[in-house]
C-alpha cells in the first residue's frame, strides 16, 4: 500500500525525511503543494484557496495506482481532510494533525493573521524568504521556531512562494474553514487518524482537535511533549503511531 505525505508551510518535502526513514515503508510518495517547495503551475489561481489545493491533491492521487494511506501536516493536513470529505474513493485511510482548523471556534495564530493583513504579510514573507539561509533561520527563530528546526527549515524557505502563502491564508479567512468543516462527518467514510501533538499551539487547541476528530469519526493519537514539527522532533514515535493505525485499518 502506497503512503502519501503532504507537508505544510513554510516547508518542503524534506520535512518528511526522518519520518520516512523511521517508517521504512517500501512505497512512499512525498507531494509538495504548489508554491511550497515546487513552482506554481501555469494558470494557478491562488484565490481559490483551500478548494484549489484540494483539487490539486485530488489530481495527484488520481494519477497513483489504487487507494493510498494519506498523511498530512499543517496545511497539508487540511488538504488531506478536504480530500477525505469529498473523495474517499482515493483513500485507504487518512491522517492529519490539522483537523482543528475546521472547528467553528478556531482562530488563526498571530503570524497567520499577519500574513492575512495586506502590507504586513508581504513584509513578513520578505523576511521568511530572505536571500541568505542565515537570515531565513534568524527570522524563523525570531517568530518562535526552535533553533534546530529553524536551521533545518531555512534552506527550503527559499523555495516557498510568498504569493502562495499570502493567497492561501487570505483565502482562508474566517469563516471559510468552519464552513468547510460542516462536512466533516463525510470523512468517516474512510478510517481516519488525528495526531495531537501536545506542544503544538498553531493548529487549534486539543479540545478543537478532539471535537473535530469526533465529527469525522477519526481515531486520536496524542504525541506527548512534541510540538508543531513532531515528525522532526521524534520520528520514531510518530512512525509507531502511524503503523499502529494502519495495522488496524480493515
Amino acid at each position: 500500500m502506497t503512503v502519501v505525505l503532504v507537508h505544510g508551510n513554510p516547508e518542503t518535502a524534506a520535512v518528511w525525511g526522518p519520518l520516512v526513514d523511521a517508517l521504512a515503508e517500501p512505497a512512499v510518495v512525498r507531494l509538495s503543494p504548489p508554491g511550497f517547495g515546487v513552482p506554481l503551475p501555469p494558470g494557478w489561481d491562488g484565490s481559490s484557496g483551500p478548494e484549489g489545493y484540494r483539487a490539486w491533491l485530488v489530481g495527484e492521487l488520481e494519477a497513483l495506482a489504487g487507494p493510498v494511506h494519506l498523511v498530512g501536516h499543517d496545511w497539508g493536513g487540511a488538504h488531506v481532510v478536504n480530500v477525505a470529505m469529498t473523495r474517499p474513493d482515493l483513500l485507504r485511510s487518512w491522517c492529519t494533525d490539522g483537523i482543528g482548523l475546521f472547528d467553528p471556534d478556531h482562530t488563526w495564530h498571530a503570524l497567520a493573521r499577519t500574513w492575512q493583513t495586506p502590507g504586513d504579510g508581504e513584509e513578513a514573507m520578505a523576511a521568511l524568504t530572505a536571500p541568505t539561509e542565515e537570515r531565513r533561520a534568524a527570522y524563523l527563530t525570531s517568530i518562535g521556531v526552535p533553533a534546530a528546526i529553524a536551521t533545518f527549515l531555512a534552506p527550503g524557505c527559499a523555495d516557498v512562494s510568498a504569493a502562495a502563502v499570502l493567497d492561501l491564508y487570505r483565502a482562508a479567512r474566517p469563516p471559510v474553514m468552519a464552513v468547510l468543516g460542516r462536512n466533516l462527518a463525510a470523512a468517516a467514510r474512510r478510517p481516519g487518524l488525528v495526531l495531537l501533538a501536545s506542544g503544538d499551539a498553531a493548529l487549534g487547541t486539543e479540545a478543537m482537535g478532539r471535537r473535530s476528530a469526533a465529527r469525522a469519526g477519526a481515531a486520536i493519537e496524542v504525541l506527548p511533549g512534541l510540538g508543531h514539527w513532531w515528525m522532526l522532533e521524534d520520528p520514531d514515535l510518530a512512525a509507531a503511531a502511524l503503523r499502529r493505525f494502519w495495522a488496524a485499518v480493515p
